[in-house]
This record gives structure tokens, sequence and C-alpha cells, in this order.
């Protein structure tokens, strides 16, 4: 059933509609016709393809109706003048209307899996709502608002970026009333300089907060604490290493593919393998106490936690014990999925893709990607442009040369992995989502059942 009508999402964006059509409603949007749901908004962007051209696709399908910037026909449709800020402006109408208490989560490795952390520990004792797997853009989070449903207490949204205003565009929508950076690291430095760019960016964040808000930092990073004190709200700091965060993790203790730590007076257990994680949960922990919810239920929520897909899955398949982590790469993210490669036993591959959106850092950090392989792996197969100097890292880091390999053609990337591979092998997969390293390993998998 839906919830926002043609009149009133009008209203809010400033856009054209049929009088005869003011008093249909939808529920949810979206952009892709093939995967619309009935009863949403159909979104006509002008992308690479012009929206507008699946109008009927998206009519057929059961589109409540359209947002467009012309109709050319008789059905139910918002006429505006530019798509992409009439959905935002809609999304903006419909978050103010809820009425709820939002969530804001950034930051620039680990925001995610933090944002399914804190929808678990709060679904133990709220309604929640949170953006789908990679909705964290313009398009994406202002389509994840309007399909909140009408009982929702408490929306936990994720904001990415790789530009400046790009944040500050989506607070601006979302408004959040507790707002999480979980690290300041080097992706997407090539779009914003410096890593102190790349702190401005994430701090946009707090430019479309409420009144009475408050902000969750990570304390371990440098950046993040020198601002205790200065920004004027009331600041959680969550960390491992500095003892003078809020919520310290300590007594950390990796165990038969789980993390074992406590926090305060109670303790926690985590099912997922690779102490990177620890920031994540106490980040959701941190988010969980300021909003009342005892700790027994945070322990119990984080006790059964599972991640997203392709966030470090680990499965045996045709004989290999497979570690794909194939959504996203960054130096800091890479590092972390070479440790958890280099706790298991037996012979230890690692088949990692280029580290995008780095710029003039790229070479020096594939380099040093490549010296923290030499410590965690036994086989390297790197692939891409860059792929050269993750090998360099790697040979003088220690591996021999015979041990490491650079290509930049998957074809034969797959070839050789499927020459080298040994039955009993632990692979991880990894590198940034432009590298499509599930591909790699989806023809890996297939050439080897």
């Amino acid at each position: 059933m839906g919830k926002i009508t043609l009149e009133q999402a009008a209203l809010w964006c400033g856009g054209k509609i049929d009088s005869k059509y003011k008093d249909i409603t939808f529920f949810g949007a979206n952009n892709d016709s093939r995967k619309l749901e009935q009863g949403q908004l159909f979104v006509a962007l002008q992308g690479v393809r012009d929206g507008h051209d699946f109008i009927p696709a998206a009519l057929e399908k059961g589109a409540a109706a359209v947002l467009c910037t012309h109709c050319d026909g008789d059905y139910p449709a918002i006429v505006v003048e530019d798509t992409r800020v009439a959905l935002g402006e809609i999304a903006r109408g419909e978050r103010q209307r809820l009425g709820i208490k939002v969530v804001g989560i950034t930051g620039s490795v680990g925001k995610s899996t933090t944002k399914e952390m804190v929808a678990c520990v709060l679904g133990t004792t709220y309604r929640v709502a949170k953006t789908p797997e990679n909705h964290n853009n313009d398009i994406g989070m202002p389509m994840a608002i309007l399909s909140i449903p009408e009982d929702t207490e408490i929306a936990v949204l994720e904001m990415g970026m790789n530009h400046f205003g790009e944040i500050s565009y989506l607070t601006s929508i979302a408004r959040p009333d507790l707002a999480v950076i979980t690290n300041i690291g080097t992706v997407h430095v090539e779009h914003l300089g410096s890593i102190e760019g790349i702190l401005r960016a994430k701090l946009e964040i707090l430019e479309g907060m409420v009144s009475d808000s408050t902000v969750i930092f990570n304390g371990d990073n440098g950046l993040l604490w020198n601002l205790r004190g200065t920004l004027g709200k009331h600041t959680v700091y969550f960390g491992v290493q500095n003892p003078e965060c809020d919520v310290l993790g300590t007594e950390v203790t990796p165990k038969d593919g789980q993390l074992n730590f406590r926090v305060k007076d109670f303790s926690v257990m985590l099912p997922l393998e690779g102490e990177h994680y620890v920031p994540d949960a106490l980040a959701a922990i941190a988010v969980g106490l300021e909003l009342q919810v005892k700790p027994e239920k945070i322990r119990e929520s984080l006790a059964g936690f599972r991640n997203m897909a392709g966030r470090q899955e680990i499965y045996d398949k045709n004989g290999f014990t497979i570690i794909q982590d194939c959504y996203n790469a960054g130096p800091e993210s890479m590092a972390a999925a070479l440790a958890v490669l280099g706790s298991r036993t037996g012979r230890r591959m690692a088949v990692l893709g280029d580290m995008l959106e780095l710029g003039v850092c790229a070479d020096a950090e594939h380099y040093k990607i490549g010296r923290v392989a030499a410590k965690n792996a036994d086989l390297l197969l790197a692939y891409g442009p860059t792929s050269q100097r993750m090998l360099y890292g790697a040979i003088t880091g220690g591996m021999s040369q015979n041990s490491a390999r650079a290509f930049t053609d998957r074809e034969k990337l797959v070839e050789a992995l499927k020459l080298l591979a040994k039955p009993g092998d632990t692979i991880l997969f990894k590198g940034s989502a432009g590298m499509r390293m599930k591909q790699v390993l989806d023809m890996f998998l297939e050439e080897t059942k």
C-alpha cells in the first residue's frame, strides 16, 4: 500500500502533476525498471541510458507513478526539471514527515559492516530500517528513505562519497540525530587531495545534524581524536588502542573463527574473523548505549551477527577454503584481509586486484600492500594496471620471485590460478569494486569443479 501521494511529493519537489492523479500513492522508489516493485515510484534518470526510454517497461511492471522531466502519455507522473534533485527533495520531505531518529554512518572503510551491526544492535529494542546493500549515494540513500515503513522508530543510513559536497548533500536530506565516523583512511584520496581533505569531506555529515545531536568517532584515529571538545556536540569515542576512549574494547582474543573482547563491564563474542571488525562492533555498541539498549541485548545481537554478502565470506568450495572479500578495497581493508589470510594454516594464496582512486598515492600504497602480502601469503597473484608495484613490494618484503606474479588480463590470471591452486589451499580474493574480483572468483570456481 502506498504512503505518499503524488500531490504531496510534487509539493515537496516543486513538480507538476495532472490533478486527476493527485491522490495516487506510492511506497518506495527505483530507477531500474528491471528491479522495480509494484507500487513504487519509477525515477527516470539521465545516465548512460535515458531513463525515460524505460517508462513503458516500468508501468508494465507495476510502477504507481513516474518521476520524469517530460510526460509523453496519459499516466501518473510528477514532471520536474531534474529528476535526481527532485528525488532528493521528496526524500527530504519524507524524512521530516516520518519524524523518526536517524543514525548516519560514514567513514573510509567499514561503514557498511558498521551500518549492519548498528541495525542489528538497535533491532533488539526498536523497529529499525536501514539502507540496503550499497544504497549510500545521492540516488540510493533517498530511495532507501522512501522505502522506510511507517512504523519505523530508527533509520540507520550509510553515506558514501568520493568528492567534496556529496556527504553535505546526503546529510541535508537525512538530518541525522547521531553520526558515526568509522575512521579516516586513504580511500578516495585521488579526488580529495590529502588525508586532511578526506577528513573535511567526512565531517560534512555534521552539517545536516539536528540540534542536541551526538557524534560517535573512532578514538584510535588521530585526526578524529584531535577534534575532541571542538565540535560543540556531545561526542563519544570508541576504540581499542586509545585508553581514553569512552567505549574501549579490551582483552581482544581471536579464537576458533570468532572474536572475544570486553567493553566496560560486559563481554562480547563476535562470530567473525579478523580484529579489524572490533572497532566496527564498538561503534555499534556506542550507538546502542547512547540509545539505551541494554548490554545483554547488545551481547545477544552481536553474537548472532551475520555480515552482508561479499564482505569476508569464508567457506569451503571445490576443495579450497575461499575468503571472498570482493565488495571493495583500500589500503586499510586490504591489510586487514591479508591478516585474516595470514592467520590460516596450510598454504595461503592472495589474489588481489588493484585498489582504485588512490591518485598519486597509488604506487606507494600498492607497494606497501605487496610487503604486507609477503608476510601473510605464500603466493601472490596481483591483478590490474598497478599490479607490478604490488609485485615489487612482495619481493622486497621477502617473497620469492617464483611465488609472486602480476597480471593485467583477467583470463590469464584465472588460468594461472587454476594451475597453481591445490586442494587444501586457502585463497583470498579482494580488490576494488571496479576490478570485479567476484568475476575472477566465479571463473576460477567454475573451472575447478
